[in-house]
């Protein structure tokens, strides 16, 4: 499509948008009705430890949607010379689960509860124990019932409970309303009806009544929706909250809501049974497409969510993955710097990553945990990023970095262990996306770390907001989402494939079990330091 023919497309309003607010970015990008990029816009950030609680505050949540969107508006102003008023179709997503509370006339109540929390492990056990179903800490229905048991004050002004993406999706449409990938992380979903699990439900509504509490999911949760449907169109308000310049039109129509994960799903092809997907970022999470329930419960180690049109899907999903690697490559930029060397990051993690192919087979000893909060999987209710060594450890670049890399894929090794071993699930492929994805050796070691061949598309820089993009153009299709995805997206895409390489594979398995027996130094720091 050359520079005249998407001029037309932008002015005739046949571009698609999608957002998403990561952990560390948000960003926005404009595709036209093939899923081409035409533009993007984006904005950094970065949470806060307030209190105790991992948070954003609302104001930091509202100016980075309208900064990433003038980014995206700016950037189809000097590539294509016009002003973006007008599209097709337009979705939101965000980081999946978590807690925001209003009253009735909208005031948040308590700071936004991220993902990122650990605190809220009775809740988790009870919940999960009642339904006889895995209900992880990061779920929103985990922290509802959570402030319940701490019994805190706001819990009787509550109106509604959003994520992020249904929140926002709130601020634009009017509509509360919330895809179906992103509401398995609020409640259980029953996968016959697409909708919460009724059964769990009359079982929550009969332990509040015990309590003597008058809360009800459904009143306080949004309305679930399955991919390809219409959840509303941007509003008056909504469209001079998003830009306040004035410029963009109200009407937009806007499919549901979606967490990071259905867009991961959406973005790599992975909406079909068998096949896989691996989001590797700040936290990092694989999702298999299950053929069929699993036969045991795993809590705090393996969630049961869906695929945004409401396939079963097992997700393993840690919270601590690449975030560590932030600090470790600051730090040696800083050195390079003092030594008049001024080095570009992208270049650090390059080159030094590369370096990892030269570790000795034991990594010569070396051993990091990368929590920069706590870690459910491994048992962790806080972090203690932490590199320890013995007295006669080789310590040089190559072992360092290789360890570095693989302390982000210990806690999802042991979750995808259960899946491979114990409930012998078949994956046909499996498709990485995100930044550790960036790197050869972030491929490579991802394969080496799960013995199974990962892929990485030509689409996966663009990760999320292009699978949000592709979600929202999708609606009004009359076909399933699969074949869609099939046939009218991916069907030329090229993608490049990492074996798992049998001497890296090695090398990680001996990594792998000085890292289980280690994790005593890593609770002993969490409990003294």
């Amino acid at each position: 499509m050359d520079k005249s023919q998407i001029i037309d497309v932008i002015n005739n309003g046949k571009a698609v948008m999608g957002l998403e607010f990561g952990s560390t970015r948000i960003k926005a990008v404009l595709i036209n009705e093939q899923s081409e990029v035409l533009a993007s816009g984006s904005f950094e950030w970065e949470n806060e430890l307030v209190n105790g609680i991992w948070t954003y505050s609302l104001d930091r949540i509202h100016k980075g949607l309208q900064d990433c969107y003038a980014d995206l508006k700016r950037d189809v102003k000097e590539k294509y010379g016009v002003t973006l008023k007008k599209m097709k179709a337009m979705g939101i997503s965000a980081m999946m689960h978590g807690y925001l509370a209003f009253d009735k006339n909208g005031n948040l109540l308590v700071p936004f509860r991220t993902w990122r929390n650990t605190i809220t492990g009775a809740a988790s056990e009870e919940l999960s124990k009642l339904f006889n179903f895995p209900v992880p800490e990061r779920w929103s229905i985990s922290h509802l019932y959570q402030a319940i048991l701490n019994n805190e004050e706001h819990v009787a002004k509550l109106d509604s409970v959003y994520t992020l993406a249904a929140y926002i999706h709130f601020m634009l449409t009017g509509n509360k309303v919330i895809g179906i990938g992103d509401a398995s992380g609020m409640f259980p979903i029953d996968m016959a009806t697409g909708d919460y699990n009724q059964k769990f439900l009359a079982q929550f509504d009969k332990l509040m009544s015990a309590r003597g509490a008058n809360i009800k999911v459904t009143d306080l949760f949004p309305k679930v929706l399955s991919a390809g449907a219409n959840a509303g169109s941007l509003t008056v308000e909504g469209a001079k909250f998003i830009d306040p310049a004035g410029d963009l039109e109200a009407g937009i129509p806007l499919c549901p809501p979606e967490g990071d994960a259905g867009t991961g799903m959406a973005a790599t092809n992975s909406v079909k049974d068998r096949t896989g997907n691996i989001s590797a970022g700040t936290s990092v999470f694989a999702m298999v497409v299950l053929e069929k329930d699993l036969k045991g419960l795993y809590p705090g180690i393996i969630d049961v969510v869906t695929t945004p049109d409401g396939k079963l899907v097992a997700m393993v999903h840690a919270n601590n993955c690449t975030g560590e690697f932030n600090y470790w490559m600051n730090f040696l930029g800083e050195v390079c710097e003092i030594m008049g060397h001024k080095a570009e990051k992208g270049d650090l993690f390059q080159k030094l990553f590369a370096q990892s192919f030269n570790a000795d087979e034991d990594c010569g000893g070396l051993l990091i945990y990368n929590y920069l909060s706590g870690e459910t999987i491994t048992g962790m209710n806080s972090g203690r990023p932490m590199f320890v060594r013995s007295e006669n450890a080789k310590f040089n670049v190559a072992n360092f970095m290789r360890t570095l890399q693989f302390s982000a894929l210990g806690a999802l090794r042991k979750g995808m262990d259960i899946l491979f071993e114990k409930e012998n699930v078949i994956i046909d492929s499996m498709t990485g996306a995100g930044g550790l994805f960036k790197t050869d050796a972030g491929l490579k070691n991802m394969a080496a770390s799960l013995h199974t061949p990962i892929s990485v598309m030509e689409t996966a820089g663009e990760g999320g907001p292009w699978g949000m993009a592709v979600l929202a153009n999708y609606m009004g299709v009359n076909k399933p989402l699969a074949d869609y995805l099939d046939q009218d997206v991916f069907a030329s895409c090229k993608k490049q494939t990492a074996a798992s390489e049998k001497s890296i594979e090695d090398s990680f398995n001996i990594f792998y079990n000085r890292y289980i027996k280690g994790l005593a130094i890593e609770q002993a720091a969490v409990e003294n330091l």
